[in-house]
């Protein structure tokens, strides 16, 4: 992989501290991963430390880092003498790949600490890939290279557009832009994801990621407008639509009649997120809906998820809940011919086809911030087009 010599030192993310103490440290090093049942004392006193020396560690941790643990599984510990047999002068806690606390042993037998916050390596690349006939997004975009977080966090930001049950079709291209991060030349993580395009059928889908000069995150489209809507149209990622808005022969009633929401099914117990933001006004059962939660959300909608094997524990009336909180389980209970999800939206208080309706966007840039973003959204288009023809390089933040 070949580094472009294109920097993108505004996109996406503020990089906190330019002092790497990972290598270079001097004399022997011993690391220890921290396991379960390991305690600090423990730990310090198979390395041969001394009472006081481990209650004066111990003391400065809480004192300074309010630290009176170790956690096994994600710290480490790395004891550093001058020499092979010399004693321990140096106790360096990792927690994580990108945070480390050093305790040095000073000649006056006190012990000093200091944070060491590792410089990341961050790198934006680009993975694309199409549509296969019998495809699922995930398949495809596993196919292409994304990572598995990655196609989360796409897939979350997409369903504000996309119907991933209906508007997926064998053909259709994307791409996405996210972060890797290295430390010393190792990938650790993967980061953020910087833009997205996708081939939908009402046409081409794009997301930038952007941080505003006040710190907030968010993901806009070409114009500066807020991608993230207030409500999602799909509330169950993967599940296939039975049912669309509109006139329908009931599958029980067995007469036509208007169906106001659209159907997903998915197996009993399957969580129910909730579409959006709001404060919960119905939770009740009926002979029709069965089990069934209307949450209400600002200008003007609200939203209704229907058959219920059950609710969520704390959720009743009045209850405010967030974007994809957990308000239910899919079941069967009321009108019902099997496990689905029956979700509605209702705008002003007329219901609207979940799949077409416009959604409301969070927020909109400030006409200040969107002159900011424009510039950083060439910066990433014409990184973009670099990584289209050479797509084993990858962007240097």
């Amino acid at each position: 992989m070949v580094l472009l010599a294109l920097l993108l030192t505004i996109v996406a993310v503020t990089i906190t501290v330019a002092k790497n103490s990972g290598m270079g440290r001097g004399g022997h090093e011993v690391p220890v991963a921290v396991e379960a049942g390991d305690t600090l004392a423990k730990l310090l006193s198979a390395q041969g430390m001394t009472g006081t020396d481990i209650h004066n560690i111990a003391q400065a941790l809480k004192r300074n880092h309010k630290i009176t643990s170790i956690r096994a599984g994600s710290d480490n510990i790395i004891f550093v003498r001058a020499g092979k047999d010399a004693p321990v002068n140096k106790v360096i806690l990792a927690q994580g790949p990108w945070r480390q606390i050093e305790m040095t042993r000073g000649s006056d037998g006190n012990w000093t600490t200091e944070v060491v916050e590792i410089e990341r390596d961050i790198r934006i690349v680009r993975r694309s890939g199409e549509i296969k006939t019998g495809d699922s997004f995930y398949v495809a975009g596993t196919r292409a290279g994304i990572p598995a977080g990655i196609l989360a966090d796409v897939y979350d930001l997409l369903a504000f557009e996309i119907d991933f049950e209906r508007d997926i079709r064998a053909g259709q291209q994307f791409s996405v832009m996210y972060e890797e991060h290295f430390a010393e030349g190792e990938r650790i993580s993967n980061g953020a994801v910087v833009r997205i395009s996708f081939d939908a059928r009402r046409g081409n889908v794009k997301m930038y990621r952007f941080k505003s000069p006040g710190g907030k995150i968010g993901y806009y489209d070409e114009e500066g407008n807020g991608a993230v809507k207030s409500l999602k149209r799909t509330p169950i990622n993967n599940a296939r639509v039975t049912s669309s808005f509109g006139n329908r022969r009931h599958p029980v009633l067995g007469f036509t009649r208007a169906h106001r929401g659209v159907d997903f099914r998915a197996s009993v117990g399957t969580p129910i997120p909730s579409a959006g933001g709001g404060r919960v006004v119905t939770r009740a059962t009926n002979d029709g809906y069965g089990n069934y939660i209307k949450v209400r959300h600002g200008m003007g909608f609200e939203t209704l998820y229907a058959h219920m094997s059950r609710f969520a524990p704390g959720v009743g009336v009045g209850t405010q809940v967030r974007q994809g909180q957990i308000i239910g389980y899919v079941g069967s209970t009321g009108t019902s011919t099997g496990p689905h999800l029956h979700y509605e939206i209702i705008r002003n208080g007329s219901h609207v086809n979940p799949m077409t309706v416009k959604l409301p966007a969070i927020e909109n840039l400030s006409p200040e911030n969107k002159k900011t973003f424009l510039k950083i959204r060439d910066k990433i288009d014409a990184s973009y087009e670099v990584l289209r023809h050479h797509p084993d390089m990858f962007v240097q933040v």
